[in-house]
C-alpha cells in the first residue's frame, strides 16, 4: 500500500462526443415519470373539484337532509374542528298534539359535537337516557324549527341521534376534520 491515497484513475463512465460530456438519457424511466406526472395532475384536479363541490365540508355535497315522521333535520355531514355550524331541526305538525314536545339529544351532539346554543331556548331540559331532553312550549304557537349551534373542539367520526317522545330516532353521522 502506498501512502497517496486514490492513486487510480477514476474511469468516467458517461460517454464523451466531441470531448464533451453527453448526457444520457433513459427513455423508460421518463416515459414511466411523465405518467405518473400525468395520473397526479388528473388526482390534484379531482381533489379540487371534490373540494368545490363540498365533500370536505361547506359545499353541496356537504349538506344532508334526513326526513323522519317525527321531524327532519339539516346538518353538514363534513365540519372543521373549532369551525361553528348549524344543525336544524324542523318538527311536523303531528307532534304538537299537547302544549309541549319533547325532543331528546344524544350526548354527542352535546359534547363531541359542541352544542353551543339551543334556538329557541328550551322550557326545560331533563339529563338523562344517554342525552338531554328539551321541553318545548308550544303555548306561544309551535316552534317550528329548532336549531343547535355547534362548534366541534376535535377531529373525528361522531354519531349522534333526535327523538320526539313516542316517534322513531334520527340516526347520522358527522365527520369533523381538522
Amino acid at each position: 500500500m502506498s501512502d497517496v491515497p486514490f492513486q487510480e484513475q477514476v474511469a468516467d463512465s458517461v460517454p464523451k462526443i466531441n470531448n464533451e460530456v453527453a448526457v444520457g438519457e433513459d427513455l423508460n424511466f421518463q416515459r414511466r415519470w411523465w405518467k405518473f406526472e400525468g395520473v397526479m395532475w388528473w388526482l390534484i384536479a379531482g381533489m379540487l373539484l371534490l373540494n368545490f363541490a363540498g365533500a370536505f365540508g361547506r359545499g353541496p355535497l356537504a349538506h344532508v337532509r334526513i326526513s323522519g315522521d317525527a321531524m327532519v333535520v339539516k346538518y353538514d355531514r363534513v365540519e372543521r374542528t373549532g369551525t361553528p355550524s348549524i344543525l336544524v331541526v324542523q318538527l311536523q305538525p303531528q307532534v304538537f298534539g299537547d302544549r309541549t314536545v319533547k325532543l331528546h339529544v344524544s350526548q354527542s351532539l352535546v359534547e363531541e359535537l359542541g352544542t353551543q346554543r339551543v334556538i329557541p331556548s328550551p322550557s326545560d331540559t331533563a339529563i338523562g337516557n344517554g342525552g338531554l331532553t328539551y321541553t318545548f312550549s308550544t303555548q306561544t304557537g309551535p316552534p317550528g324549527f329548532v336549531e343547535f349551534a355547534l362548534q366541534p373542539a376535535k377531529p373525528g367520526i361522531y354519531h349522534f341521534s333526535l327523538q320526539v317522545a313516542e316517534y322513531p330516532p334520527i340516526n347520522a353521522r358527522v365527520i369533523v376534520v381538522p
